[in-house]
């Protein structure tokens, strides 16, 4: 059985064959951003599957398939699968992986990524790569150290690279052009491992934010949660985004849901305003990305001006309704 399973990993040259299995994140129609851009990411780590979970998903599964560059598609309608929960995941990536010898197992990092492929990687026995900004080859891989203020190059020696990649890095793969065969799977899932409670998702009419091209940001500068609607009258006229720096998340001014930063959700908008927000190493490392940054705040030795392409030192409560009175003449 080992010579078997080795040489279906190798060709006949002795060269090893890399495969990738994508864990497809979907609203039930359509694939994720993040799962977009980790198709991308493996365009040079062999044929690669999308694996589609839930109760009722043969749409996402005809999305998966239509999507350049994804060669097949791998099906499991269980509803343990619906909620996302790690614990029915793992045992089925687990499965899928052994079944065909995939040599990377990739998500775009998310909340759901996060809880289900440290899991795979201790069960696998391999370190994950978290974070990867850029596949240099089969084994090498770029990724963020020291809360973004660093770029390490780590080689990995395992032989199943369990990774995820930063979903505002690599382009977004193409929704159509694609062909890919799709099949049903039959892994077990693992119903019992937890059970789904409930939720509470705030409804927004506003872009969501990891995926926003302009995001506007309030920090402990607003002083109030009864503040932050100043900020989001300007982003409705800019069709932005609403995110806050941990620091007023910790005051409780928004939900933990509006968090950028190291600890919260990475985004790399076309433009981020910073509103009240000093500039403290872990936000930065969730925004410097953003292709231009503009930072109001009455400190004009605050570091987030280090970063920003545009400042403006100034009252943030006389500023704000100045921008957004401009922005209501301009038409918007």
């Amino acid at each position: 059985m080992l010579r078997v399973a080795r040489a279906a990993r190798f060709s006949s040259g002795g060269v090893r064959r890399l495969s990738s299995l994508i864990i497809g994140e979907h609203d039930g129609t359509k694939l994720s951003e993040s799962t977009l851009a980790a198709v991308t990411a493996c365009a040079t780590l062999g044929p690669t599957t999308v694996l589609i979970g839930g109760s009722s998903c043969k749409a996402a599964a005809d999305a998966a398939a239509a999507v350049a560059g994804v060669d097949k598609v791998a099906v499991l309608e269980d509803a343990s699968m619906d909620r996302g929960i790690a614990e029915a995941w793992t045992p089925v990536v687990l499965a899928l992986q052994k079944a065909g010898g995939y040599t990377h197992v990739v998500a775009g990092a998310s909340a759901f990524s996060k809880g289900l492929l440290p899991r795979v990687a201790a069960l696998l026995d391999v370190a994950q790569i978290s974070d990867v900004l850029e596949v240099k080859d089969e084994s090498t891989f770029m990724r963020p150290i020291y809360a973004g203020n660093a770029l390490a190059t780590v080689k990995s020696s395992d032989a199943v690279k369990v990774m995820t990649v930063r979903p505002t890095v690599f382009d977004k793969a193409a929704t159509s052009g694609g062909a890919a065969e799709i099949s049903a799977v039959s892994p077990e899932a693992a119903p019992g491992a937890a059970t789904w409670v409930s939720e509470q998702v705030a409804k927004s009419d506003r872009p969501e934010l990891s995926s926003a091209k302009t995001v506007v940001s309030g920090g402990r500068g607003m002083q109030s949660g009864d503040n932050f609607p100043m900020l989001e009258k300007v982003a409705d006229k800019l069709g932005a985004a609403v995110g806050a720096s941990r620091a007023a998340v910790d005051a409780g001014f928004v939900p933990n849901d509006y968090q950028v930063g190291q600890t919260g959700k990475v985004v790399a908008p076309e433009l981020y305003i910073a509103v009240g927000i000093s500039g403290a190493i872990q936000h930065l490392a969730g925004m410097k990305d953003s292709k231009v940054i503009v930072a109001i705040n009455k400190d004009e030795e605050a570091p987030i001006f280090q970063v920003a392409d545009y400042g403006l030192v100034a009252d943030l409560f006389t500023a704000v309704p100045e921008l957004e009175e401009e922005l209501g003449k301009a038409g918007l």
